[in-house]
């Protein structure tokens, strides 16, 4: 059964966190080259593996006892938070245009993109982290990939003007609470546990 509550929390965690990265940048960059359904998905494709695997690993640490798990996520989200935080924002990358402009080509680099450059990234550990944390692998997944997915899709169709109105900073700050709130949260219950 899927706990709407688990995916809400993760669905939030997971696409403030992924807004600042550099994947929302590359994904409204190749939108304004391709046309966005192919571009889109690629990226969606990318992202659900990615979030395939987190799950996977987080479950694995459910394996642990209670304590060690929310001892561990804890400490890594707090890293998350300081990642955050501490991150200095990137420049656009120069992303490579296929010749071949076909479905299987655009998506292909949209898959190849977001693969190579979000593995071992933030919201994958992340999603990783949420998955040990509350032991629901089907709510977690779901959460996580809606997440990326709607960063994808803003990213492509309209991320200038959400950049626009909205501080890139700021939704960093906000990522970054979260993450330290989640943080504490988490190492409270291994303390208190």
């Amino acid at each position: 059964m899927i706990s709407i509550t688990v995916t809400a929390i993760v669905f939030g965690v997971i696409f403030l966190a992924e807004l600042p990265d550099k994947t929302a940048l590359a994904g409204l960059v190749l939108g304004t080259r391709y046309r966005a359904s192919y571009v889109f998905a690629g990226v969606a494709a990318a992202f659900l593996l990615h979030v395939v695997l987190a799950v996977a690993a987080g479950s694995v640490l459910t394996l642990l006892p209670q304590q060690i798990v929310h001892a561990l996520t804890g400490v890594l989200f707090l890293g998350g938070a300081a990642v955050l935080l501490l991150k200095k924002s990137e420049e656009d990358e120069e992303i490579r245009k296929p010749a071949d402009q076909s479905f299987w080509k655009v998506a292909g680099t949209g898959f190849m993109l977001i693969l190579v450059a979000e593995f071992g990234d933030l919201t994958q550990i992340m999603t990783a982290n949420l998955a040990a944390r509350y032991d629901d692998p089907l709510s977690v997944g779901l959460g996580a990939v809606l997440g990326l997915w709607a960063v994808a899709g803003l990213g492509i169709v309209g991320g200038k003007a959400l950049m626009k109105k909205v501080p890139l900073r700021l939704i960093t700050q906000i990522a970054a609470v979260l993450m330290l709130a989640l943080g504490v949260w988490s190492l409270w219950e291994a303390i208190a546990g």
